[in-house]
């Protein structure tokens, strides 16, 4: 291969690769299965997880997780989607990097029953932290409904700052919602403290 080609194939390359499994101190994210459909209809179908997300329907069944699926498990996306894991490889959650017409956007949910153990905390700062090893440099943007004070405090210890109010429409709840912009600007990630 000559100069000139490697050059093409770099430019081709804009997202961070395929989604890789990542192993922490309780928990291993790993690329989603159609096998997880059950699960994550499970999870969202629990009214207090999907109010908190701007494009979940409510109510959340087994084809919505199918159809999701179908998508995600393809290579029709540059982004990753983790499936989060907590030993026994049922699937639990999810944390997700996206390209949308502002840069790079994480999201993330939990299954209500692993809620207040801080599993979503983990999960996040291990995403993106392999994240930005693939993707030097980059923004990362997200947002959390006003009301969503425990998601902002996870992104609050990864470094993540409020730039900005509007207003969202919930799909889940049929309205429009206040949402706080947040962004991670290069160089402000803070990694997680070892756990003892």
């Amino acid at each position: 291969m000559n100069a000139m080609q490697n050059s093409v194939e770099r430019a081709r390359i804009t997202g961070p690769g395929p989604c890789p499994t990542i192993t922490t101190a309780r928990l291993t994210l790993r690329p989603h299965r159609m096998s997880d459909a059950d699960a994550i209809a499970q999870s969202l179908a629990d009214f207090q997880v999907s109010r908190m997300l701007a494009r979940v329907p409510a109510p959340y069944d087994r084809q919505d997780a199918s159809e999701w699926l179908a998508v995600t498990t393809t290579d029709l996306n540059d982004g990753w989607a983790f499936a989060i894991t907590a030993g026994d490889d049922v699937h639990i959650g999810c944390v997700s990097f996206e390209r949308r017409s502002s840069g790079w956007e994480i999201g993330y949910w939990l299954n209500r029953f692993y809620w207040r153990r801080g599993y979503m905390s983990e999960a996040v700062h291990a995403a993106i932290s392999r994240f930005l090893m693939r993707m030097p440099g980059t923004e990362i943007h997200s947002g959390i409904f006003a009301d969503n004070l425990a998601s902002l405090r996870v992104q609050e210890k990864a470094g993540f700052r409020i730039t900005g109010c509007s207003e969202v429409f919930s799909v889940a709840r049929a309205a429009m919602v206040p949402h706080l912009e947040t962004v991670l600007a290069p160089g402000d990630f803070r990694p997680a403290s070892p756990r003892h």
